[in-house]
Parts: structure tokens; sequence; C-alpha cells
């Protein structure tokens, strides 16, 4: 709607190139997160997922059981947020900033904020779904300190600094997107349209479908 509205055929051309890069590479996120919402943990909640994830610390977190899926979800957020090497709409050198064209000021640096706020939820995404969340990565941490604050009677002061300590652990999950993102953006080169529109549609969608495919074929096996 932006480069459209800028009147300017290149702004409108990044906009072209935005929209087709969503519709390709929203249906491997989507197919990513039915893997794990609705063989592995039963569940759409955030709350059940994190849960699935927490008996055993690091070693029961969905990345081990989801490899696959977790790459495919990696490739399609950074696609999803336009970082580098899928940067395509905002292509400086091609494009003239894309469908940033015509806009300064205020409405510039709005564009910006919702970038990278977007990259914020993408990472908070990836840790709920297979960085077990706002759960301690060392098995029986959390269970060891909490039983020490009942012994010591200062449970009441474990559940107030329990949330502080889980969006923490949040957090510093979520930073390692921001860096893996940040690193390519600096090391990997921007790649072609016709590239970056068939990695989407004729390598991550099919990969994401097995993945899929695979999983609930696992799922009714060891039901039966």
């Amino acid at each position: 709607m932006s480069g459209y509205g800028s009147n300017n055929k290149y702004s409108f051309l990044g906009g072209l190139r935005t929209a087709a890069q969503s519709i390709s590479y929203e249906i491997p996120l989507a197919l990513c997160v039915l893997s794990i919402s609705l063989h592995l943990s039963g569940s759409l909640s955030t709350v059940d997922i994190v849960e699935i994830q927490s008996k055993y610390g690091f070693l029961s977190w969905n990345v081990w059981r989801q490899p696959i899926g977790f790459i495919v979800f990696l490739i399609s957020s950074l696609a999803e947020c336009e970082r580098l090497p899928f940067d395509l709409p905002e292509a400086e050198e091609e494009l003239v900033a894309g469908y940033q064209t015509e806009y300064s000021g205020i409405k510039f640096a709005l564009f910006y904020v919702g970038s990278y706020l977007n990259l914020l939820i993408s990472s908070l995404f990836v840790t709920i779904l297979y960085l077990g969340g706002w759960k301690s990565s060392i098995p029986f941490v959390e269970n060891f300190i909490q039983n020490i604050s009942i012994n010591y009677g200062i449970n009441e002061s474990f559940d107030v600094l329990k949330p502080v300590l889980d969006i923490f652990t949040t957090l510093s999950k979520s930073y390692l997107f921001l860096f893996i993102s940040i690193l390519t953006r600096r090391t990997l080169p921007r790649v072609r349209i016709d590239q970056l529109l068939d990695l989407g549609w004729k390598f991550l969608l099919p990969i994401a479908l097995g993945n899929l495919l695979l999983t609930t074929s696992f799922q009714i096996l060891s039901i039966n």
C-alpha cells in the first residue's frame, strides 16, 4: 500500500516484490508451526509448547526433534523480515530503497521501527517454538532453586523473581537469533529475485511439507 500510494514506479515495484516475498515464505512458516503445535505439543497454546520442552532442559528442546523445521523456520523468518540476503524489496542498489523511496522523516523512521520490531517478534517465535521459551536451559535447575527457597522460607521472594528470570531467559535466547540475523547481513551476498522465489517455492516449501508428513507419520506410529 505504501509503494502504491507513493505514485512512484520504483516504490510500486518494491511493494510488488514485498508482497511476492511474503506470500512465498509464509507457507513454509505455517507448515513448520503446524509440525510443532499439532503433532509434538498437541496444542496451539504457546504455554503448552514451552511446557513440553521443559522436562529435561535444553535436551528436550524442539530444535533436536525438529532440526529440519528449525532450519526452514530460521531461513523463512529472515526472508519475512526482509533481512540480508533476502532484502530485495529494500535493495538500495536496485530499487532506490524500494517502497520507502518517497518517505522521509518520521514516516521513514516508522518503517525501520516496524522492520526491527518484526525481527524481534520472529526471534521470540523461534525461542518459544524451538528453544524452550522462558524455561531454564539447564535440567532441573528451576526445581532445585524452588526447593531451596522453600527450605529457607523465601518462597515468596522466589515467586516475585521468577517472572524476571523468565523474561531474562527469553530475551537471552532471542538475542541469539538477532545475532544470527546481523551476522548474515555482514557475511552473505544478496540473492536475485528469481533465486529468492525459487528458494521459497521449489526448496523450502517441499522440505517443510515433507517435514510435516514425516512428523505426522512418526506420531501415528508412536500412537499405534
